[in-house]
């Protein structure tokens, strides 16, 4: 059971998680008024650098295969 909550597998559902929800908190932060953009443009990085994590991870999981 413990090897399940530490698997490759679990982290990147996590990640897409995270990421599904920081782009809820973007498109909700880009509609405010004023609109904060030093916070619009943390969130942004924060989750491209999300997105990184896991076509790393996806490429782990999933090697491509040789041609």
């Amino acid at each position: 059971m413990d090897d399940n909550l530490h698997s490759p597998q679990r982290w990147l559902i996590e990640l897409r998680m995270e990421h599904a929800d920081l782009n809820s908190l973007i498109d909700r932060t880009a509609v405010q008024t004023p609109i904060d953009e030093l916070v619009l443009r943390r969130l942004k990085k924060r989750r491209l650098a999300l997105r990184d994590q896991i076509v790393r991870l996806e490429a782990e999981l999933d090697p491509p295969e040789p041609a």
